[in-house]
């Protein structure tokens, strides 16, 4: 992204706040890279934004040679369930449907072949041990089962990027652990590209590198050298810096 700015005005178009201040930011593929701030720093604005759910005032924004700033509302569509997943703290499941047909709609939405939609599943479901469950529904999965079968369902189209905004902000500490070493696994084994929105430090020590954000703009950035448990307490110090929410610290 570059200059990216987003403002948010009255009915009057007069400007109230502005949210992002002209940031720019490189992602690479295949990192592993998290979004972390004080509340109100507009790293959830950030990822709205970079995942098309939202606009920017200004800038540019190129995922994949593509500058989703200048697309059309339909060719946005379109490349969003081509090209990026979605993982979201509400995970975002069809209650209607069962795991399999949760995990299965966007290949069904791409018109892909059903046996490709059937080797995908099984594959992904082996992966991140949910095989057991793939006939229940949501409503009957524990939060870390769900978050599984969200990111599950993310990855099936294999995106070039996921977008994950506080994966782990509905689920216990043992649930977050697994999830995010999921998410690690993703990075190391299937080189897949994740941008991940959170407050919490013990997720974001999971990632490769950690952008700090603050009043729209990116502060600082760490990336990681050591072991986790180190990056963990390179996060906290830089939090203790910059500010970052209560109980980021």
């Amino acid at each position: 992204m570059n200059k990216l700015v987003k403002e948010y005005a009255s009915k009057r178009n007069v400007v109230i706040t502005k949210a992002l201040n002209g940031i720019d930011l490189k992602v690479d593929v295949g990192e592993f890279v998290g979004i972390m701030g004080p509340s109100g720093s507009g790293k959830t604005t950030l990822l709205n934004i970079l995942s098309g759910i939202d606009k920017a005032t200004s800038g540019s924004i190129k995922i994949s040679g593509e500058d989703i700033a200048t697309m059309t509302k339909d060719k946005l569509a379109v490349f969003r369930r081509k090209h990026l997943g979605f993982v979201f703290q509400e995970f975002n499941l069809l209650d209607s449907l069962t795991v399999k047909e949760n995990i299965m709609l966007p290949m069904i939405l791409d018109k892909s072949e059903f046996s490709d939609i059937e080797k995908k599943v099984t594959e992904l479901t082996e992966m991140f041990n949910i095989r057991e469950i793939v006939d229940k529904y949501p409503y009957e999965l524990s939060g870390g089962q769900q978050q599984r079968v969200a990111v599950s369902r993310a990855i099936v189209n294999n995106p070039d990027i996921i977008f994950a905004d506080e994966p782990t902000g509905n689920l216990d500490s043992k649930s977050a652990k697994n999830v995010m070493k999921y998410f690690e696994k993703l990075n190391s084994i299937n080189k897949c590209t994740i941008l991940t929105v959170t407050h919490d430090s013990f997720a974001a020590s999971y990632c490769n590198r950690v952008v700090f954000i603050k009043d729209g703009l990116v502060n600082m950035e760490i990336k990681k050298k050591g072991n986790r448990h180190e990056f963990f307490d390179e996060i906290l110090n830089c939090l203790a810096v910059i500010g970052g929410d209560e109980d980021d610290v």
